[in-house]
């Protein structure tokens, strides 16, 4: 009796895990999204691009050649489609990336590397018509370019809000990798805000895990509503190949690039006229923040903004507008997307506090460069373990400075090491005091004490950037 008993309710129990898996199977297909009726939907909308290049223009923008010989020192990389090998004129090649429809008259967006060189450009549409396409404008800041073809009546895309979007929501890419035309895939979001690239410093990028390959640059990315929040851009990637970490640039940015490049054939952007860098633990320790956060002013612009409004060198920005900066990457889009001429509000520390200071944004000009050259010369370490000397009038001159500055000649000190520093590097600032000579300088670093730790302003080719070192705590480290 008492094993018929227990037959009978192991098998209830093995009935129960039965119905649970197929319920929990049920709820967990239930959960899942269905992407057919969006894919449906804009299908028609989103076209491959294809653009015919020369090859010194091919070598210039790709990296690789067609057989991946060139290495490309960046790990992250954006991508053209599959170049054929025949049928094109010598001295010729194409390249294939997509784009999408967003107006019925024929308005197109796609990226600017797929069509920045191209001596000629044809869309094909989702119904296998071509068009000679004709480039309006394109950005190199924010890889946009905009193009028109000839045709009314056109299906278009619905544009989305980018602002909106957050880690953890799914999102769909349809686009023609290695030129399979109308291809989908999705993944999620996996970031918002991400600044990695220094030539697209002004794209706070989405990151999504989405699988890019060759051939998607500039096509959209949707989210579950079938709306635009992104054009796929780059991939992180040190074989070329897709390894789970894609970027696109958010809709609202490129549609304020879209709006000016139709007006004005150009795109303005804010400037206050400040160098940051990020702020770290040492950095953070040095200055007498309560933690890491913000963007530390290692450089302001004569005349500039930041610089009518009060801001200095060693100031650190926490926020612009109500919207505080973690890191020195969330900055310049910030400043970059206010139009020239707003009045906007900085959150600054100080030496121990925190002020607000109105600024008037101003424009970004178009290039700027300097150069600077250093000689090294004899002369005793300090509690540093640097070694610095007087700056020459001549290198002067060549830096374009006044009456501060001393150079480093030799690295005598593991802390300095460990903070980078090289001979040659001009030291301009200790803390927030000016460095005019090695005695300055020397005299400055006498009485720090063992374990205290202190900023540089550094001068480095045309960069300045503050540097955070510890006093060791015994003359032998």
């Amino acid at each position: 009796m008492t094993n018929v008993s227990s037959r009978r309710n192991a098998g209830v129990v093995s009935m129960a895990w039965v119905f649970l898996l197929a319920m929990a199977g049920s709820l967990h297909a239930a959960e899942l999204p269905d992407f057919v009726s969006l894919v449906e939907k804009n299908a028609p909308a989103i076209v491959n691009v294809q653009a015919t290049v020369t090859p010194s223009a091919i070598a210039q923008d790709l990296g690789p050649d067609a057989d991946g010989q060139q290495e490309i020192p960046e790990i992250f990389r954006r991508f053209f489609g599959p170049i054929p090998r025949g049928g094109q004129p010598e001295g010729e090649r194409r390249s294939a990336g997509s784009g999408f429809i967003i107006s019925s008259d024929g308005y197109v967006l796609t990226n600017n590397h797929v069509v920045g060189e191209a001596d000629q450009v044809t869309v094909r549409l989702s119904d296998r018509r071509e068009f000679d396409a004709r480039v309006i404008g394109t950005d190199e800041q924010t890889d946009i370019a905009l193009l028109k073809i000839e045709a009314s009546s056109l299906p278009v895309v619905s544009i989305g809000d980018s602002t909106l979007l957050k880690p953890g929501q799914w999102v769909v890419a349809v686009g023609s990798p290695f030129g399979m035309d109308h291809t989908v895939t999705h993944g999620i979001v996996s970031a918002v805000g991400r600044g990695y690239d220094r030539s697209q410093q002004y794209v706070p990028f989405i990151q999504t895990d989405v699988p890019i390959n060759p051939g998607n640059s500039g096509g959209p990315l949707f989210n579950l509503d079938g709306q635009v929040v992104g054009i796929n851009s780059q991939i992180f990637s040190n074989t070329g190949g897709y390894m789970g970490v894609s970027f696109a640039i958010p809709i609202s940015v490129a549609m304020n690039t879209v709006g000016q490049l139709k007006e004005k054939g150009h795109v303005s952007r804010g400037m206050i006229g400040v160098q940051i860098q990020n702020v770290d633990r040492a950095s953070a320790k040095a200055l007498g923040l309560p933690r890491s956060g913000g963007a530390l002013v290692n450089n302001v612009s004569p005349g500039g903004a930041a610089e009518k409004a009060g801001v200095k060198v060693g100031d650190v920005i926490l926020g612009f507008d109500g919207s505080e900066v973690v890191s020195s990457s969330d900055l310049p889009p910030m400043v970059g997307l206010t139009p020239p001429g707003t009045k906007s509000e900085l959150e600054i520390f100080r030496n121990g506090k925190t002020m607000k200071v109105p600024v008037v944004v101003g424009e970004l000009p178009q290039d700027a460069s300097a150069v600077a050259s250093t000689a090294p010369r004899a002369a005793p370490a300090n509690k540093l373990g640097v070694v610095v000397e007087d700056l020459t009038a001549e290198q002067r001159q060549q830096l374009g400075l006044k009456d501060e500055g001393v150079v480093i000649t030799r690295i005598a000190g593991a802390a300095a090491r460990r903070a980078a520093l090289q001979p040659g590097d001009v030291v301009l600032m200790i803390g927030r005091k000016s460095v005019k000579s090695a005695a300055d300088f020397n005299a400055a670093v006498k009485d720090l004490k063992p374990d205290e730790s202190v900023m540089l302003l550094i001068r480095r080719n045309d960069t300045t950037s503050f540097v955070a070192l510890t006093v060791p705590k015994s003359d032998d480290e």
